[in-house]
């Protein structure tokens, strides 16, 4: 935020349409998106219509936030409430891996011990409670799990230094060195679209080399979707860098005023951190 208003009122917006239309936006994309699935040949369509009007509202809400911020309407109590919802959101996010990584962990440590156990050795008798494994009726067909190295430890460098990388931005900005503060963030996002690809062809790499899919039952269901959580995440975060590096080109925030960029820098580490949980327990354990 370029400036601040220090009257002693809290901002309050004009109504807004923005909630209802974020809305229709999402009933009719997650509407479709079950049509979808379930074979109706008109889905596609609505579905990409509805991501379509709900990013358009995102746009347009967004940027009539990012206009009362640069207008001065935000005073230091607006500028708390940011702080406070963007650490629930991050809490939030806590919340959503934790039960990713307890789905992991409860299928490791305890469901596969227990079709282990003697209680059903009459029933799989061949059954080795052993992690990772093709399942106990061999409904999977074989597959290779996917080593650390080295497209996954590269992507572990990559991450690293993006946080390395956005904190040098930030304390640029921060020392009023606009243009330092531009050029670090630009090499943060290049790190993490570079992630990205790299992901995207480990995945390319696990289901025509590998034969791991979604399909590989329980290890292949909880590979892909704790990585492609969190590369979502990846890609949402990047976003949001992206956004921050626009605002800075022009010309917004000062040293001592951009919640903004410290948002998205705040949830980038996030990313980072989780990342870093996954390296060990997915790709080494």
């Amino acid at each position: 935020m370029s400036a601040q208003n220090e009257s002693p009122y809290y901002f309050v917006p004009h109504p807004s349409r923005h909630p209802i239309s974020t809305a229709v936006g999402l009933v009719v994309m997650l509407g479709s998106f079950a049509a979808w699935l379930n074979g109706e040949t008109w889905a596609p369509i609505t579905t990409f219509l509805g991501l379509l009007w709900f990013l358009f509202t995102l746009w347009h809400w967004f940027g009539d936030a990012i206009a009362e911020s640069e207008g001065g309407m935000y005073g230091k109590r607006v500028d708390k409430s940011y702080r406070w919802s963007m650490s629930w959101f991050i809490f939030s996010e806590v919340m959503l891996f934790a039960a990713f990584f307890g789905g992991l962990f409860y299928a490791r440590a305890i469901a596969m011990h227990q079709l282990g156990s003697l209680d059903y050795k009459l029933i799989w008798p061949d059954f080795t409670a052993v992690w990772p494994n093709d399942g106990p009726a061999a409904l999977v067909s074989h597959f290779k799990t996917m080593s650390p190295w080295p497209i996954p430890t590269i992507n572990t460098a990559l991450l690293l230094a993006s946080g390395a990388t956005l904190t040098v931005s930030h304390h640029a900005l921060r020392e009023n060195h606009r243009s330092r503060s531009i050029a670090w963030l630009a090499v943060t996002l290049v790190l993490g679209v570079c992630f990205l690809f790299l992901q995207g062809y480990e995945y390319f790499h696990a289901y025509n080399e590998l034969n791991l899919t979604l399909a590989s039952g329980v290890y292949g269901s909880t590979f892909f979707l704790l990585t492609g959580f969190h590369g979502f995440h990846v890609f949402l975060g990047g976003t949001m860098l992206a956004v921050v590096l626009v605002r800075l080109l022009r010309g917004h925030f000062t040293a001592e005023h951009h919640f903004a960029f410290e948002g998205a820098a705040w949830y980038w580490h996030f990313v980072d951190v989780v990342w870093l949980g996954l390296y060990v327990v997915v790709y080494w354990l």
